[in-house]
């Protein structure tokens, strides 16, 4: 399935009415999905973040754009942020099943039609950009509204897509559409108001820099090479543009971020490096904004490094990690930060428990207690599983904090690392084994009225039953690799948790045990039994490793 996202910027953030009718205009197409809508009155901007197949976007887009030509005046739109048009910026970006190259081909053909259909100016910028310079959005936006009426009769300035300057252009603006990778959009907040301060600390580290003055003074001479062009020295973050701006809304000035290369420059280390330059100005970093949506895999890094930086474990869960890294960058310094409102995955319902997965434990027990056949068996086996897994992991967490054992943590971290990508995939599979369990009971149900519906069935049937029988297995797969880690964690792990890795290895032997019994009441059932007789070798010989594993954990606490 092709994936893109799409995260306009509409110059209005205070009007609630205007803001929400445009993203009605967003949501009525089908197939888009809006995951986040951030207005900020200090920069009367609305930041809007949808997904959904790349012709739902598009047409998605240009529906935002219709709305934002009838309901925004850019004659009188004053705010914060730098702008050019009613729909300001416009960038769709791959997520999955498609390439950058061919949103930069997308983004030009709507930025044709803004204009063919709705009269916009629209320049291309980032990967849809025409000319090499407007890779960069500050040259399309130079000037801002303001300029371009005179940009507009320039021919070497005027959008790639443009009229004349008239009644429709006056109002609107112009677009910029482009194409890019994921950007994270971040402000710094500071304790100052100073905004000549904190656009001192954006040059700093913006990759551009500050343009270079004799001296090294403010005041100084502005210093030109040979051929008169001006000369810059450099910031320190790569893939970074900056400014500073005062928000009167919080009362404080702040480095207003954009990290284009999340690669090159992850979020905490911008937090860092801002921090660092606003400490040699006498200033601090009291917290930090996200405007819009970041990929899960930023707070996950920046949860690791805080981690690493304090020595301990980074085999704690997911949602561990990421309150770490909210912590530690102060991410809810001005309003509540939800990850389930701020992680792409997360909106998407990628990486969050399944239905089972996601119960309490007593809803779990009471659920498999009742008169429905599943959950059952197999579910709770992986469930017993997972358990096991979390055992080793804990026992071995403890121990990378014991006392005197500081010179050790890094060891037992890549234990409790392994054990919870263990545990992590035990956990789908309690989920897995039901769906499985409702896959054949689905297939049950096809018709059977012709030859051809029999047969159909009977197919469905068989492979639903191979799934089922498969799924099992896995559970005793990701079990058995539970079981080396109670081992080592019987063996060097912390003594006064030796019963636990006791039960780890117990537990793991349990699901594997009733996992196994799934697979073989699952692989009689299959017509073809050479599938069946591999399904049922792999169970076996998993059960005799399992035992012999089981055995030496319980030996090496004295059991």
């Amino acid at each position: 399935m092709k994936l893109i996202e799409c995260v306009p910027n509409f110059s209005e953030g205070r009007d609630r009415k205007v803001i929400d009718a445009i993203v009605a205009a967003i949501s009525a197409v089908e197939g888009v999905k809006v995951l986040d809508v951030d207005p900020g009155a200090a920069t009367n901007r609305t930041v809007v973040t949808f997904v959904g197949e790349p012709d739902a976007v598009c047409e998605a887009a240009f529906c935002g754009a219709v709305a934002a030509k009838e309901l925004i005046d850019m004659r009188h739109h004053h705010g914060a942020h730098p702008r050019s048009g009613a729909l300001d910026v416009l960038p769709l970006i791959p997520v999955s099943g498609i390439t950058l190259e061919e949103c930069a081909a997308l983004a030009r053909k709507l930025a044709e039609r803004l204009f063919t259909e709705l009269g916009i100016p629209c320049y291309c910028y980032e990967a849809a950009a025409y000319k090499p310079e407007r890779k960069n959005l500050a040259v399309c936006r130079a000037g801002e509204y303001e300029a371009l009426p005179e940009k507009m009769a320039d021919p070497a300035r005027r959008p790639d897509f443009a009229g004349e300057w008239d009644a429709v252009a006056e109002r609107t603006g112009a677009t910029n559409v482009g194409a890019r990778n994921f950007l994270i959009a971040v402000n710094f907040n500071l304790n100052t108001t100073s905004t000549r301060r904190a656009n001192a600390i954006a040059f700093d580290v913006r990759e551009k820099g500050r343009k270079a003055r004799e001296g090294g003074r403010l005041d100084g001479k502005l210093l030109k090479d040979a051929s008169g062009a001006q000369l810059w020295i450099p910031g320190t973050l790569k893939g970074c543009k900056a400014i500073g701006w005062y928000i009167e809304e919080y009362g404080i000035a702040q480095v207003s971020m954009n990290i284009t290369d999340i690669s090159a420059t992850p979020l905490h280390v911008a937090f860092e490096e801002v921090c660092r330059a606003a400490a040699a100005r006498g200033l601090r970093v009291t917290g930090t904004e996200i405007v819009g949506l970041v990929p899960k895999k930023v707070l996950i890094d920046a949860g690791r490094f805080y981690l690493e930086r304090q020595q301990r474990s980074r085999g704690i869960s997911e949602s561990e990690i990421v309150k770490i890294a909210v912590k530690s960058m102060s991410l809810d310094d001005l309003k509540p930060f939800n990850p389930r409102e701020k992680v792409i995955e997360y909106r998407l319902g990628e990486g969050l428990p399944g239905r089972l997965a996601g119960m309490s434990v007593a809803e779990f027990a009471r659920e498999t207690a009742s008169e429905s056949p599943a959950p059952g068996g197999g579910s709770v086996s992986a469930a017993m599983g997972a358990f096991g897994a979390a055992l080793s992991t804990m026992v071995a967490n403890l121990s990378a904090h014991k006392r005197g054992w500081d010179d050790r943590w890094e060891e037992f971290s890549e234990v409790a690392e392994k054990g919870q990508e263990i545990l992590e995939e035990l956990l789908s599979l309690i989920d897995e084994d039901t769906d499985a369990f409702n896959r054949i009971m689905d297939a049950l149900a096809m018709p059977k009225g012709t030859d051809a519906e029999k047969a159909a069935r009977a197919a469905a049937i068989e492979a639903a039953t191979l799934n089922a029988a498969a799924v099992p297995l896995r559970t005793m797969e990701a079990a058995l690799k539970a079981l080396p880690l109670a081992l080592e964690m019987a063996q060097k792990g912390n003594p006064a948790s030796a019963s636990d890795a006791g039960v780890a290895a117990l537990a793991a032997r349990a699901a594997i045990r009733g996992a196994r019994l799934n697979v073989r009441i699952n692989a009689s059932g299959l017509a073809d039994k050479a599938p069946a007789e591999a399904l049922l070798m792999r169970a076996d010989a998993i059960e005799a490793e399992a035992a012999a594993l089981e055995a030496e954990v319980l030996a090496a606490i004295n059991l």
